[in-house]
């Protein structure tokens, strides 16, 4: 690691320690399983390696566990016939989400190590950071102590998880009920410059804008639109190609993702919803003119504050042995 980076981690975690929930502790388990966030960083790095397009999918998962009844690890429930709930898996936004079996590895070697001790929340935070790390993106620390919920309803997650046809003010109303607030919007919607999504996601954009069977939204770039309905999804009833969020560059944690949005080519109505408001548009105009480790820090800082939402810690909720089963 180059000392300039170096010295930009140890600034940038001095930054984040302000911001830390007091209930959540760096090195919480340092006594309990002093080698449960090496075993994460190990398997992380070896995996993510060899597949690096697991990182943005375990980043998405973070979201939208987060998002839902807080950071519990409920998106990583199954569906049971004793408790009779379709659980938050089986929700529309939650159903092409990858990487369960990924959690799953790693509270297996972490069990083997410390039975019942770290919590699949936090697995799942640490994971998400190891493997964005790995494919270069900002590190953030991750404060852990979060325990298990015990209760994941689809219901909820429909309710709670911002759809990719949202406009600005949705955008600020699903973000506003989190605690989160503009630039943390703004900063955090930066995930989008790795990964996929699927056709269904925006094909409304392309073909049925205004609700009664046609019309291309006005607010995409027409050559672009033209090239994913003739490229990428000629068929409206499309449900599974997939499509880079950041073409040329979804394997990358870069600025692209942002330049791309002020051309009028984000995937997404939510990705153009970004420049419709001026602060919101201003804080991306920033971001494009700045250096990447700009970008970085502050994406970690959102981080840190979005995987302190409603946290259980002390005796609240418990420490799954399985991450898909309450015990």
């Amino acid at each position: 690691m180059k000392m300039g980076s170096f010295i930009m981690i140890i600034i940038g975690i001095i930054g984040f320690l302000g911001i830390v929930d007091a209930q959540l502790e760096m090195g919480y388990y340092a006594q309990s399983c002093a080698k449960a966030e090496e075993i994460v960083q190990k398997f992380a790095h070896e995996h993510i390696s060899n597949v690096p397009t697991l990182a943005a999918p375990l980043l998405r998962m973070v979201f939208h566990d987060c998002f839902v009844r807080g950071c519990d690890a409920s998106v990583l429930l199954n569906l049971t016939q004793a408790s009779g709930n379709k659980t938050e898996k089986t929700a529309v936004p939650n159903q092409t989400l990858r990487g369960f079996g990924f959690i799953d590895s790693i509270k297996s070697l972490v069990e083997a190590e410390c039975p019942g001790v770290v919590s699949c929340a936090d697995i799942l935070n640490l994971a998400a950071r190891d493997a964005v790390v790995t494919i270069g993106g900002p590190y953030w620390p991750v404060p852990t102590g979060r325990r298990d919920g015990k209760v994941s309803s689809a219901n909820e997650a429909l309710k709670n998880i911002p759809p990719p046809t949202s406009n600005l003010s949705s955008l600020l109303t699903f973000f506003g009920r989190q605690g989160l607030d503009l630039k943390d919007l703004v900063v955090l919607s930066g995930a989008h410059t790795i990964g996929i999504s699927h056709c269904q996601s925006f094909t409304k954009r392309l073909y049925n804008f205004t609700g009664r069977g046609f019309g291309q939204d006005p607010s995409l770039d027409s050559e672009y639109a033209d090239n994913l309905k003739a490229r990428k999804c000629p068929n409206p009833k499309d449900n599974t190609t997939i499509v880079e969020m950041d073409p040329g560059s979804f394997r990358t944690f870069d600025l692209d993702y942002y330049k791309l949005v002020l051309k009028r080519r984000g995937l997404f109505q939510s990705d153009a919803a970004l420049t419709t408001g001026v602060t919101a548009k201003s804080i991306i105009m920033e971001f494009v003119s700045s250096p990447l480790e700009v970008f970085f820090e502050e994406f970690g800082k959102a981080m840190v504050k979005m995987t302190q939402i409603g946290v259980h810690t002390g005796s609240s909720g418990e420490i799954r042995k399985h991450c898909a089963f309450v015990n």
